[in-house]
């Protein structure tokens, strides 16, 4: 494992969430991301876009915006890696971990051959199994709707030894059940950004309802 692994993956585990960021607009992504940095959260994640080649190659540009504003003060992630290419193109614009919403060998395994952290996503013990066995950092638990304190402790029963995030039906009323029940982070999207909304926002009052969001979370987080 090389140092920028290590680094990242004890920033997952101290940080404890991951602020998803979904169909933003280019002009949007630098204060939407202070927002969040000033709520407490220094990771984040830009998922790619696979409905057409014009919005897949949104996200590189807006990791790399990322990067030269925030340095090494903010981790920043790809959300949605589905194939190599992604994985290349992610590690090129400068993201340090790589997260997907299935567990695919190829992805994982050049994830880490590439000196990045795999986040591969899984739901069944099977999947989970597989992932972590093909080299998984952590296994995002996904999509863990219904009661995903229950589930997160029906499945870390028989496999306490393997780093789980639970990223698809999170939200701050069931975070704290989330984190007791052996979660050791969650994803948040919708619940901290939402895109329709943001495009919206003008001035930094609008941005600051991101930063209160945030903090929530960050607050819930402490108080496990």
């Amino acid at each position: 494992m090389n140092e920028l692994q290590m680094r990242v993956i004890e920033k997952i585990k101290k940080t404890k969430m991951i602020a998803i960021l979904r169909a933003l607009s280019e002009d949007k992504i630098i204060p939407t991301v202070q927002a969040i940095v000033d709520g407490g959260c220094d990771l984040v994640e830009v998922t790619f876009d696979h409905t057409s080649t014009e919005a897949l190659a949104k996200t590189p540009k807006m990791i790399s915006m990322i990067k030269e504003h925030f340095g090494d003060t903010v981790e920043v992630g790809a959300g949605t890696v589905l194939d190599c290419n992604d994985v290349c193109s992610a590690k090129n614009a400068g993201a340090t971990f790589l997260i997907s919403p299935n567990a695919d060998e190829a992805v994982i395994k050049t994830t880490k051959k590439l000196g990045l952290v795999s986040l591969p996503g899984a739901l069944t013990p099977s999947e989970i199994c597989n992932a972590y066995n093909w080299g998984a950092d952590f296994v995002k638990v996904f999509p863990i709707t219904g009661n995903p304190a229950e589930y997160i402790k029906a499945i870390k029963a028989p496999l306490k030894h393997i780093p789980m995030l639970a990223v698809g039906g999170v939200n701050t009323d069931n975070a704290a059940g989330v984190f007791k029940a052996g979660a050791c982070g969650i994803g948040i999207g919708s619940g901290l950004v939402k895109a329709d909304e943001v495009e919206k926002f003008e001035t930094p009052e609008d941005f600051a309802i991101i930063t209160e969001r945030t903090k929530k979370y960050m607050d819930i987080i402490a108080s496990v």
